[in-house]
Parts: C-alpha cells; sequence; structure tokens
C-alpha cells in the first residue's frame, strides 16, 4: 500500500525522515548477501540449484514456476504458463483426463522478458475445449524431455470455493509462503486463488517475484490464480512509477478486449459467479496513458450486462473508503477517489460484493449504498494483509467499520465459499482462528 499519492506527498514533507521504501533500496545488496530479506535466502538458492541439478541428470525440463491461470471461461478453458533460462524447441503442454492413457497437446508460444537486467523465457499454452467438472492432468513437454504431471480440476458450473490473499508484498517472504502453504492445506478443496494487488513489494525485483512463486510451489500449479494489479506492481527499483512491465508478462490474463489495456482488468466465471477485477491504478498509469478509467468503466458497464450469473463480485486494489490515521490529523474520513469514481456503478450493476485491499487491515463493512450504510447495497469486505508488511495502530475506525480485525493487527486470508443461493465469506489468522464470517443469501 505505501507509497500511494498521499503518502508520497507526506514523505516530501517529513523533513530528514527515510521512506521505508529507500531504506529499503539502499539496504537490499547487503540484505541479499546475507541470505534474508525479500530475495530468496542461501539456503533457498542452493536448493533450487541442486533441484535444477537433479532435474537435469534425471531427464526432466530445467523450468520453474509452472502455473494456471484462470480463464474467462473455467468450465472449458484454462492457461498454463512456466518459465526458464533457455529456449526450448517445440514447447508444448500434454494433457488427458486423470486415469485414461489418450492425451492431447498444445504449443506454447515463446516470450523472452527482460527486466531488472534479469532475461527469462516465458512460455505459454491456452487449454480449450476442456470439459466442464472434470479432473485433468497435465505436463510440460520439450526437447525429447518432459515434466511431471500436475493436476487440472475444471469448474462444474455449481458450487466453489476459492482462496483470498491480500496484499503480500514483504520485505521477507517467509511469512507469506507460511500463510500461503497452511492456507492451502486447511483448505484443500479450494477451486482456485485470488491475489488482491501488490503481490510484491517492488514489481521490478525480479528477486521477489521468484520468492512470491516460490511461495506458492504446490498450489499455483494445481489450482489456478486470479491476480490483481497493485500500485506496488508498478514501480522500478528506485520506486519510480512505470509501466507494470513484470505484472503484465508474468499472467496471461483473459482478454477484454483493449489492446493498450491488455491484461490489467478482465472478467472470469466460476460455478454462479461472475468475478469483474478492476485497475485501480489510474495514477499510477497517467503518465503512461490516458482514457483508462473512462475505458474501464465503459467495459465494466458491458461486462455486467453479458453475464447472466446469479452472484456478481468485484475484485479491486485500492480501497473505496478514506480512513483517518494517526499520523495526519488533517486527513478526513469518507471515500477515497476510487470509490467515488466506482461505487455509483456498483449500485446501479447491482453488484453482490466487493473485495479491496491496498490498506493492510481487514475490515468489513457491511452493505453500503449510495456512500451511505444500506443492506440493499453490495457488502465491502476490506481483505487486510498477507505479507508482513503491516500499521499496526495506523488506521482510525471509520462509521462504516462492522467488524475490524484484533489489533495489532497480523496477516490473514479469507475464504470464498458461493452455491446457487448462499455465498460466505470468512476470515482468518495464520493460526486458522476464525475471526470474522458474513453469509449473504438469494
Amino acid at each position: 500500500m505505501l507509497n500511494d499519492k498521499n503518502e508520497a506527498t507526506e514523505n516530501k514533507r517529513g523533513g530528514p525522515k527515510i521512506s521505508r521504501r529507500k531504506f529499503l533500496a539502499i539496504c537490499a545488496g547487503a540484505i541479499v548477501l546475507a541470505g534474508g530479506g525479500w530475495a530468496l535466502s542461501r539456503s533457498e538458492v542452493v536448493n533450487r540449484l541442486a533441484g535444477r541439478a537433479l532435474g537435469a541428470a534425471q531427464g526432466k525440463l530445467p523450468i520453474e514456476y509452472v502455473r494456471q491461470i484462470i480463464a474467462a471461461d473455467n468450465e472449458h478453458a484454462r492457461t498454463i504458463m512456466w518459465q526458464a533460462d533457455v529456449k526450448f524447441r517445440e514447447p508444448m503442454v500434454e494433457y488427458r483426463r486423470q486415469g485414461e492413457d489418450k492425451t492431447a497437446s498444445v504449443p506454447a508460444e515463446h516470450e523472452t522478458f527482460a527486466d531488472d537486467g534479469v532475461s527469462v523465457e516465458l512460455y505459454t499454452a491456452k487449454l480449450d475445449g476442456l470439459e466442464a467438472g472434470k479432473t485433468y492432468e497435465y505436463r510440460i513437454k520439450a526437447d525429447g524431455q518432459q515434466d511431471d504431471w500436475h493436476q487440472l480440476q475444471t469448474d462444474g458450473g455449481g458450487c466453489f470455493s476459492a482462496l483470498i490473499f491480500p496484499d503480500s508484498q514483504s520485505n521477507d517472504y517467509t511469512d507469506w509462503k507460511n500463510l500461503a502453504q497452511d492456507a492451502a492445506k486447511r483448505n484443500g478443496q479450494a477451486d482456485f486463488f485470488i491475489n488482491m494487488g501488490d503481490l510484491v513489494d517492488n514489481g521490478e525485483d525480479h528477486r521477489q517475484w521468484d520468492a512470491w512463486f516460490d511461495a506458492l510451489a504446490g498450489i499455483i500449479d494445481r489450482i489456478p490464480v486470479a491476480p490483481l494489479m497493485g500500485n506496488h506492481e508498478t514501480y522500478n527499483e528506485q520506486w519510480k512509477v512505470r509501466e507494470p512491465v513484470a505484472y503484465l508478462r508474468e499472467f496471461a490474463l483473459p482478454d477484454n478486449g483493449s489492446e493498450e489495456f491488455a491484461r490489467r482488468y478482465y472478467s472470469f466465471d466460476y460455478g454462479e459467479a461472475h468475478f469483474i477485477v478492476i485497475d485501480t491504478q489510474t495514477d499510477e498509469a497517467a503518465d503512461f496513458h490516458q482514457g483508462l478509467l473512462e475505458t474501464q468503466q465503459a467495459w465494466f458497464r458491458e461486462d455486467v450486462k453479458k453475464s447472466d450469473k446469479k452472484w456478481k463480485i468485484v475484485l479491486m486494489h485500492k480501497d473505496p473508503l478514506q480512513y483517518r490515521f494517526t499520523r495526519n490529523a488533517d486527513r478526513k474520513e469518507g471515500f477515497s477517489d476510487e470509490g467515488r469514481e466506482w461505487m455509483p456503478l456498483f449500485d446501479e450493476a447491482g453488484i453482490d460484493i466487493v473485495f479491496s485491499a491496498h490498506l493492510h487491515t481487514y475490515r468489513n463493512r457491511g452493505h453500503i449504498k449510495n456512500f451511505q450504510r444500506d443492506e440493499s447495497g453490495p457488502l465491502y469486505i476490506l481483505t487486510g494483509v498477507a505479507g508482513n508488511v503491516r500499521y499496526p495502530g495506523l488506521w482510525i475506525d471509520h462509521a462504516l467499520d462492522k467488524v475490524v480485525a484484533p489489533q495489532p493487527e497480523t496477516d490473514n486470508y479469507l475464504t470464498l465459499s458461493v452455491s446457487k443461493d448462499k455465498a460466505d465469506i470468512a476470515c482468518y489468522l495464520p493460526d486458522g482462528t476464525e475471526i470474522d464470517r458474513e453469509t449473504l443469501k438469494k
């Protein structure tokens, strides 16, 4: 969250105080040499290199970070991505129904992606024509070698459950890894997971992306991710705003009909729900693109009209409410720019639930319509924090807060279960202790 437009102004006024971001930038080299910090530790690097060597000796492909990406239609499609340090000949994804011998294959598209002085070979394969509600297996093949089989479950069109992770940005991704792995173990039935933006602390730093993907080993290859872009995805190594280059390459997201704003916002269906993912980084994009808000809002209106799903759920990184906080007495309680721009559209579209992030605190606001408490409006949930960047005692409670996480806050995660007639949301501490639950019925 830190370093949004208001924060940047306050840092300029803060005299000799050094920002956390600048401090981390100065110390990054020392942190890495010490074997910790936001990059991989020495032991993790050694383990990765040893794993590569063992895999090569066993004839396995030298690939990393195999991942499933959410598709627009998850009953019949799925996107598979992976990366490597080498270019392969005839890369493909081979897949089959679980328990069957007959296989099919899809060629993968290749792209060399260079960022942060490091080049990565990215591979993307889109699987179509899958059967709804079936269990598949897939593996990567290239250069006469192959990866292990990974599981893939298509949407059956009925009940489903998902994990929701708030901001995972960290200066040491150990807490994020523990939270994600433990949550996945407790919720082995989850069909996919959502990461609410600010996946990493610095979008240009490839070491942080490595740490983020490493934390999801055994999860992201098995169930698809639905990621959001946060403001931190737009920062270069000097903490200046730039195009979110890495984010836009790392996730081949559903098409939104815009070439200029491809992969920034999108929608997808799962079960009885239609999810709409909004890009709230209009301030960060202003120096590079014009018309993001207007284009996106026009798309939003059309996208909602096209959906016949019973539940409509919005995912947005920046929060629609504005809080007072303890270090700025002049800041007023109310609604953020994003709230004023989008909440009337949510009312108009009959949105059921709005999940947001950015503030690193969990708050259940109940239902809001026309900027006031109204049970006929959408349910607003501020999802909290999944990394180790926390702001204890910073926010002053908002009049619309219904439930606030226990203070001082630690990290947390959420579950979402949706059936035809009911949507159930629960929030948990890292040890699995439930701290809030909300159920909607239709």
